[in-house]
């Protein structure tokens, strides 16, 4: 491995630690925890999923989506509700404590973005943005082709 290889990725790792502890810490404090915020901005974008459309966009099982949801609810946060068309689906929806909640951490992201890019310009970000989709194609690749061991 090259050193300057090696480096990006301990560095990498570095950042998305740090960002997830400012972040956590943040959202902590209004009484969100970890798993919860990226099913209320999936929610966000479109309340009313299923478990399996939660999971898929989360990239991780139905039964870690079923888990994080059922403490979901139990905070007030969501509902769920048999789908109408398919009773044995279930979707979920936020509540009004939910849409409280979700604005709340809406503007904790805003903040957490702002100090993650500050000194960035525009173009910078843009850049950041497409370097990270390709890193992240590239690893999703590689997880479904199995490619590491």
């Amino acid at each position: 491995m090259q050193s300057g290889q090696e480096y990006l990725d301990l560095l990498l790792i570095r950042v998305c630690r740090v960002h997830h502890n400012l972040a956590r810490q943040s959202l902590e404090k209004i009484g969100l925890h970890r798993g919860q915020p990226p099913i209320l901005f999936a929610l966000g974008k479109q309340d009313g999923m299923t478990h399996s459309e939660l999971a898929a966009q989360m990239e991780v099982s139905p039964a870690a989506i079923s888990n994080m949801v059922k403490r979901m609810e139990q905070a007030g946060f969501v509902v769920r509700r048999r789908d109408a068309e398919d009773e044995r689906v279930s979707r979920v929806y936020k509540t009004d404590a939910g849409q409280a909640i979700y604005s709340e951490m809406e503007a904790i992201a805003q903040q957490v973005n702002e100090t993650t890019f500050a000194g960035f310009t525009e173009e910078e970000r843009i850049i950041m943005r497409d370097f990270l989709r390709r890193i992240h194609d590239n690893l999703q690749r590689a997880v479904a082709r199995g490619e590491l061991k």
